[in-house]
């Protein structure tokens, strides 16, 4: 019998500024979800997790917590007052003779517990609150960017982790692989309500371009409404005035029901505009090393990237790829080998650290004060690409309306302050770009603008990045640093790479938790009858694994219903029986859904090992 949910939200509203951010909004999380909570930057998904973890208070609304349970909170910004090492922080609250669990997730975010919080980077202080909720095994977690400042194997290592757990989790990430790879259920938070779909993130985008598409009808439906009834109001009002005043507050409430909907945000207008072409040579490495010490970064590497081509760079934290990046870009120099740049290089850079933003001035200052983007005696004015702009007008483009313009870099969101960045690169001609970790905190729509931007982008494009998604799209070559000093060239994105890497040691798997089940070593029966050489698919297995698709896309429509069903906090209380029909029902599809996937998974192996 499916279990009530473990949070519930109901009737929350939250206004800032004036506006309002939330208005009778509702939500339940349920024991086992995998919940993606995505939206535009901006759009309050850290501020409805916060309300979720009970640290802000909504104007109105109930927050349940079911009771006995626990709810657990990575936050992107921690804070380490009274710690002396991370390791503390990260054992905060947990049972002694539960440490282990503590060892375990500082190992797997690659952190050295002994680190003093104040030695510490943004990184390694966001990667200890990771291990702190890791550690603190709550029945509910929630998780704000935790694939920030993790390398590609710690985010391999938290996939694999969350994917064993029990425990729910609500997770918000600009990784797009990440979030399919783990996620079955999507919380959407658009223009003040959370939708629901009750499907993993890998059928987000299309569920939100249909719901988009709807909304598009109605509106053309409406305003072809409001015009036919003010057609008939200036044709014949005057002569059926008191006989129709129906229809004139009809006119009037269609008006108002238009001038009520929220109009969805629009795509930021970015635009990156090449300069001066380079020439066709852009670098050439030849037998390059670099060392710091006894530590070997770089040995014996050589590349030569032409004109147009998008070179990813990838590999742990800590590697060397911001060294290398400084060597191919010229700012560092190798201690042993060649490097030489190409002609008429304009380089233009996207810091992962956000260095370049200071907290204590305005959006409007931070364009206008720049030494390079200013135009002389305009304080309005800035300078984009050679012509001046209004300086509202241009942060018009990248989403930010007058009044934050106005307002301070404080108070931007992680995914508003990228956008303030790119702004600021995009100003300026270039054609090179340099891109440092750029996909940290961008929603869905801007990432896909700014692949499409860089696709279109005639210069050539140099890409640190641990978002495997972002460089598949991305990449036309990629560099793999492994450690050792050891770089090697692949063709293609971060798939080619895995594709053709040769066969190493598999990675230790992490020690499976308690109410984790181990997955179990086949039984001499169990692989006995696949000793036999088969040759085809029997008639009825090949029946089988066509019926199949069409069988599970079934069970997980009737799932979904039950559970939006069961997702109404009110019905145990109201409807008892009717709750205890639904959630029998719903364990009976579940388990159903779950043995007709595994029998699809038998007979889809068996299919490619026969070839029939």
């Amino acid at each position: 019998m499916a279990e009530p949910p473990i949070l519930t939200l109901a009737d929350i509203a939250l206004t800032f500024g004036g506006d309002p951010l939330f208005s009778d909004l509702a939500l339940s999380i349920h024991p086992g979800e995998r919940v993606a909570l995505v939206g535009r930057n901006g759009s309050g998904k850290s501020t409805l997790m916060r309300i979720m973890a009970g640290l802000t208070q909504a104007d109105a609304g109930t927050r349940f917590l079911r009771p006995g349970l626990t709810v657990g909170y990575m936050a992107q910004d921690p804070d380490f007052s009274g710690f002396a090492t991370l390791g503390d922080f990260a054992s905060e609250g947990v049972d002694p003779a539960e440490h282990w669990r503590v060892e375990m997730a500082m190992e797997g975010v690659k952190l050295d517990p002994a680190l003093a919080p104040d030695a510490a980077s943004g990184g390694e202080r966001r990667r200890a609150a990771l291990a702190r909720i890791l550690a603190e095994a709550p029945d509910l977690m929630l998780l704000d960017e935790p694939t920030n400042h993790l390398d590609i194997a710690a985010i391999a290592w938290l996939e694999s982790w969350l994917r064993e757990t029990r425990t729910a989790f609500v997770v918000i990430s600009h990784d797009r692989a990440f979030l399919r790879n783990l996620t079955d259920r999507v919380l959407w938070v658009d223009r003040g309500e959370v939708r629901r779909l009750d499907r993993g993130f890998a059928h987000f985008e299309e569920w939100r371009d249909k719901v988009h598409d709807e909304e598009d009808q109605q509106r053309h439906k409406l305003n072809r409404l409001i015009k036919a009834e003010a057609r008939w109001a200036v044709e014949g009002i005057s002569a059926r005035r008191k006989r129709n005043q129906g229809r004139v507050r009809r006119l009037a409430d269609l008006r108002a029901e238009r001038s009520a909907q929220i109009a969805r945000q629009g795509t930021a207008r970015m635009e990156f505009e090449s300069a001066t072409r380079s020439g066709k040579l852009v670098v050439d490495a030849e037998h390059v090393g670099k060392s710091y010490g006894e530590r070997v970064i770089l040995k014996d590497f050589s590349i030569r990237v032409n004109r147009g081509e998008r070179i990813a760079l990838v590999g742990p934290n800590g590697v060397g790829k911001t060294t290398l990046l400084g060597i191919l870009t010229g700012t560092l120099a190798p201690d042993t080998g060649r490097i030489r740049l190409g002609t008429n290089l304009e380089p233009a850079l996207f810091d992962q650290n956000r260095d370049e933003l200071n907290d204590a001035v305005s959006l409007w200052e931070t364009l206008t004060g720049d030494a390079e983007l200013g135009v002389s005696g305009r304080n309005d004015q800035v300078m984009v690409r050679g012509r001046p702009r209004h300086v509202v007008g241009y942060l018009k483009d990248f989403l930010f309306p007058e009044i934050q313009a106005r307002g301070p870099v404080s108070a931007l969101s992680g995914g508003e302050r990228a956008r303030l960045l790119l702004a600021k690169l995009m100003a300026r001609d270039s054609n090179l770009l340099i891109l440092d970790e750029p996909t940290n905190d961008l929603d869905v729509e801007t990432l896909d603008l700014l692949q499409e931007l860089i696709d279109d982008y005639e210069g050539t494009v140099l890409l640190v990045s641990h978002d495997r998604d972002f460089v598949d799209r991305i990449a036309t070559t990629t560099v793999a640093m492994e450690g050792d000093g050891r770089a090697t060239i692949y063709a293609g994105g971060w798939s080619d790479y895995q594709a053709q890497r040769p066969p190493d040691i598999p990675a230790a798997r992490p020690e499976p938790k308690p109410e984790q089940t181990a997955p179990k070593a086949p039984t001499q029966a169990s692989t006995k009858p696949e000793a036999k050489a088969r040759t085809k698919l029997s008639f009825t297995e090949s029946h089988r694994l066509e019926a199949l698709p069409g069988e599970m896309d079934r069970l997980a429509a009737e799932i979904g219903k039950l559970e939006s069903l069961l997702a109404d906090a009110g019905l145990f209380s109201r409807e008892p029986a009717k709750f205890r029909k639904a959630t029998d029902a719903l364990v009976a599809r579940q388990k159903a859904l779950h043995a007709a996937e595994e029998e699809w998974l038998h007979l889809e192996a068996l299919r490619e090992e026969t070839g029939g």
